[in-house]
């Protein structure tokens, strides 16, 4: 399991700080973990899944 800071999510999703920030609070991204003090990081596994979800809706939609 890896890691990943704020600065790599951003690169990964190509969400800026606010939108990610806004989604977390709606339950719309995976939330970050506090690696001590005011660090925090997110789990690189649960920010691909989510990509894959939006891909797999994308895809959904493109059958109907």
């Amino acid at each position: 399991m890896k890691l990943i800071k704020l600065k790599e999510v951003m690169e990964i999703t190509s969400l800026s700080k606010a939108t990610l920030y806004r989604m977390i609070k709606q339950g719309a991204f995976p939330e970050q973990l506090s690696i001590g003090g005011r660090a925090v990081a997110w789990v690189e596994d649960e920010v691909l899944i989510w990509i894959e979800e939006r891909v797999s809706e994308r895809d959904l939609q493109l059958e109907v």
